[in-house]
């Protein structure tokens, strides 16, 4: 299997890398060459790895250093708006057997009509405008699919981890780590909502167990399909889980979403929050493993966040600190506290 990854080397598609190379495939990489195979774990095995290094928006560069080449599929991990996929278009509808678009689950209704979320669930999400551009990305593609036979698949993960990143549901500018210092020097964090909603988090090696099996699947055509696990979780669970692979106690306080997205419009909450994490959702994979017959999620998430723990506590240069997230949660954890003392006094 020949494959080329626009990308490649971020938290889901190097995992998905990784396994193509397990695979024994040819796999391709198409980035920017800002980061070495070393620091996304590149095995030796039996594939096969090239790598063209050129920014993807420089189209003339790009259609020079991919002359001559063809491939069974071609994914690409940072289409985010119509205009990349039109781009990706004009660049390898000659050159490929399969193009698969990584969209979002975020880009499902939102409110949810029903909790439970098939590929069938509406796409509507008026909070956040990341999902709103995926959106209309696959609107795009399933044209060009019913009008001019371009071989499409559509693939959207919802929230996946690797080791270099911890999942949450608020955190700041700069990322996780400074939620994970609270925990650690003993602080209260905040958790969303009354952290009771559901939600799921999926193992980027699991999530690319599900991907390289629709990579060449003709049943995969014209389709879209979710990759999750089937554990579900609550975000109490979630936070508890972390704290105990920190070895350390959870103090946490609970805090509105609508609060917190009018409160800190810095972090754009209000999609990240409002528009996705705040709302319960509960995946079938049933499309999944019907064109995957293998496929099983098996990293449950108390097991895969310690280990994920284990490897950002080993590599201090991902342990970025953010002072300015720091003092907003203290705002609004001190602002919340002083609210209730004088609706009690």
């Amino acid at each position: 299997m020949k494959i080329l990854i626009i990308g490649g080397t971020g938290i889901i598609s190097a995992a998905i890398s990784r396994r193509a190379l397990e695979l024994g495939w040819e796999l391709t990489l198409l980035n920017r060459g800002n980061r070495s195979s070393e620091s996304w774990r590149a095995p030796k095995g039996p594939g096969k790895l090239n790598q063209i290094i050129c920014d993807i928006s420089n189209e003339a560069d790009v259609t020079a250093k991919i002359a001559g080449l063809e491939f069974d599929a071609v994914a690409d991990f940072i289409a985010f708006k119509p205009e990349d996929v039109q781009r990706d278009y004009r660049l390898f509808r000659e050159k490929t057997r399969q193009y698969i678009f990584i969209s979002s689950a975020s880009a499902y209704q939102k409110p949810l009509a029903h909790y439970r979320i098939t590929e069938s669930t509406p796409l509507a999400n008026p909070y956040w405008e990341y999902s709103r551009q995926k959106i209309a990305c696959e609107e795009l593609l399933l044209k060009m699919y019913r009008e001019e036979g371009f071989p499409i698949t559509i693939v959207r993960p919802s929230h996946t981890y690797d080791e270099r990143r911890v999942p949450l549901g608020a955190h700041g500018a700069k990322g996780f780590w400074q939620v994970i210092k609270r925990i650690i020097d003993g602080k209260t964090i905040i958790i969303h909502g009354d952290g009771t909603s559901l939600w799921t988090m999926t193992s980027s090696a699991d999530f690319a167990c599900g991907f390289t099996g629709l990579v060449g699947n003709i049943h995969a055509i014209g389709e879209s399909v979710q990759i999750t696990t089937d554990e579900t979780l609550c975000w109490n669970q979630i936070y508890k889980a972390i704290a105990d692979a920190l070895e350390k106690p959870l103090k946490a306080i609970h805090v509105s979403s609508e609060f917190l997205a009018k409160a800190g419009p810095d972090y754009d909450f209000t999609g990240g929050l409002i528009g996705d994490k705040a709302v319960s959702v509960v995946f079938d994979n049933t499309k999944l493993k019907t064109l995957v017959p293998d496929f099983c999620a098996t990293i449950r998430f108390d097991q895969g966040i310690r280990e994920t723990i284990a490897y950002i506590l080993a590599h201090p240069e991902l342990q970025v600190e953010d002072p300015e997230f720091d003092a907003f949660c203290d705002r609004v954890i001190a602002a919340q506290e002083k609210a209730l003392k004088e609706i009690l006094a």
